[in-house]
């Protein structure tokens, strides 16, 4: 005798079959939005705050501003406070020599020299600073207020052109203001000419702007060439000193 089938219930029946045969695009969807909220909740940035301390009477904005027309980095996500804490980069420091004169004077000594002077002062003056090597270990996932990499030119006497100095900021990070400031406060301390034309992709592209945390401004600043600057890069290297401190001052007053 021939049984016929129970239906089944058409509700459920339904539902059950449409799970089991769409199984794996409804997995897709759920991982895909899984996806999504890490992400946003990992690119969040942390609220906090870094309170720069005062640096005295020194005047931020000269008269005589630099006209360098800027390439704001445009960033995915907004940057959040890293603590008060300038790191110094010596050029060449535990790497080589750098540029050579033929007297033996080295780029590495002038670097060297301009930036334990520039973080003592910035230390005296209540800025936590430190000197950092070229390929400093410290360098992968450092954050801070900023970094800046100290370096100066060639000592080989081009023409009477080859004096100046030159500042390019980091193409990851926005670091307008950091290079504004820097790049101003430096050409009212020396008189330098600012040397456009020479930037490099060794200075645009530097190594340590990869490294450091997305959201920390840095530049790299070639201070002057070794030949025509060379007595204002050793003998006379506070007034190079000056020009940085005080575009790091005037930095640290315009990020608050």
């Amino acid at each position: 005798m021939r049984q016929e089938r129970t239906p089944r219930s058409q509700d459920g029946g339904d539902w059950v079959t449409f799970i089991f045969d769409n199984i794996r695009l409804l997995l897709f969807i759920g991982l895909g939005l899984f996806g999504m909220f890490f992400v946003y909740w990992y690119f969040t940035p942390v609220g906090g705050s870094a309170t720069a301390v005062a640096v005295g009477d020194t005047p931020f904005v000269t008269e005589n501003e630099v006209d360098q027309p800027l390439k704001p980095v445009t960033q995915r996500f907004s940057q959040s406070q890293a603590p008060l804490f300038i790191g110094i980069i010596a050029g060449h420091f535990e790497s080589d020599s750098g540029a050579v004169c033929d007297d033996g004077l080295t780029e590495a000594e002038i670097n060297m020299d301009i930036a334990t002077k520039l973080v003592n002062r910035l230390n005296n003056s209540g800025i936590p600073a430190a000197i950092l090597a070229e390929f400093d270990a410290r360098l992968d996932g450092f954050s801070g207020s900023a970094l800046i990499s100290i370096h100066a030119d060639s000592c080989v006497y081009i023409n009477d052109l080859a004096t100046g100095y030159k500042v390019a900021g980091s193409s990851y990070t926005d670091s307008t203001t950091l290079q504004t400031c820097i790049e101003n406060s430096y050409a009212a301390a020396t008189q330098l000419s600012y040397h456009a034309n020479t930037i490099t992709v060794d200075m645009t592209d530097y190594h340590a702007f990869r490294k450091i945390s997305l959201g920390t401004p840095a530049v790299i600043v070639e201070t002057g060439y070794m030949n025509l600057d060379r007595t204002l890069l050793t003998t006379n290297n506070e007034i190079v000193v000056n020009g940085l401190y005080n575009g790091i001052a005037c930095f640290l007053e315009r990020s608050q």
